[in-house]
């Protein structure tokens, strides 16, 4: 690994989660409903992913299978959240994911459940009571049901990859956006035509959807998994301040310190468990 290709990587992982982040903002300023939203930003995703990558072998296993079915589940579930609460809670819970994915290893990939990871999910469920605490208002409880159920789907997606052990996973979330635009398809309202709508759906698809998977597909392959965990925390952490800077919706101190908790263990549990795979890895090397 050379230092220019680390940094290059450690760039454009930075630029992905920069990406992702504008989410929040974008879904929330668009005039439409969330599954108009969910099925134009995947169709026009799943175009940029299809040009990146056009040697598309998709094996149909069933894990394959599942990773569609669950990205499909994620997509449309986050979007509809992020219209029904707000943008902070939506991200928040649905970030929820990979506590969920460390507690079904034990059951799906038959992995050992850790003592960190029993911790991390006692905590992430105190700092989940304080979000629906906090949602008084029949549309909100809702908009954070949706969200919590964004993250399992999402823990879905990473079990079947995992699963599938690398192979053809790009095929997975281009099928996932196929599957996504044509599930919504039924269910896309008619609307005015505006330049505004359809540039920030065409912002929604081709960068935070599109462009970001491309890049963060070809860059993780070149940092740590510390620096992962560390460069995408950024997502959850920039998504609600972009919603209060330029929509003016702001999170309560009741949701900033569930999301602090939430936020925490996560970021913990991975340290943690991205340190025990280097220092494993450096063993292996030293054998």
């Amino acid at each position: 690994m050379t230092i220019p290709s680390h940094l290059r990587a450690i760039v454009a992982l930075l630029i992905c989660a920069l990406l992702w982040s504008t989410g929040g903002l974008l879904i929330k300023t668009l005039p439409l409903s969330p599954l108009t939203i969910a099925g134009a930003r995947s169709a026009i995703a799943a175009i940029v992913i299809f040009a990146w990558q056009r040697n598309v072998r998709p094996t149909w296993s069933k894990a394959q299978i599942g990773s569609i079915v669950s990205y499909m589940l994620t997509v449309i579930l986050f979007v509809t959240a992020t219209k029904s609460t707000t943008a902070a809670n939506a991200i928040l819970l649905q970030y929820t994911a990979p506590i969920w994915v460390g507690l079904f290893s034990v059951f799906i990939t038959k992995e050992k459940i850790t003592t960190v990871d029993v911790a991390a999910v006692i905590v992430v469920m105190s700092g989940m009571v304080i979000f629906f605490l906090d949602s008084i208002a029949p549309g909100a409880m809702l908009g954070n049901t949706l969200a919590l159920l964004s993250g399992l789907a999402f823990a879905g997606v990473a079990l079947f990859m995992r699963a599938q052990k690398g192979e053809s996973t790009t095929e997975s979330i281009l099928f996932g956006n196929i599957l996504t635009a044509l599930v919504c398809i039924p269910f896309i309202e008619p609307f005015a035509p505006s330049i505004d709508t359809y540039v920030r759906l065409g912002l929604l698809g081709v960068f935070q959807l599109g462009i970001s998977y491309v890049l963060y597909a070809w860059a993780i392959k070149s940092v740590t998994a510390l620096e992962a965990v560390l460069i995408t925390v950024l997502e959850p952490l920039l998504n609600p301040l972009w919603v209060g800077l330029f929509y003016g919706e702001v999170p309560s101190s009741t949701v900033i310190v569930g999301g602090m908790i939430v936020v925490g263990a996560v970021v913990t549990r991975n340290l943690v468990h991205a340190n025990t795979l280097q220092r494993a890895t450096h063993s292996r090397h030293h054998r």
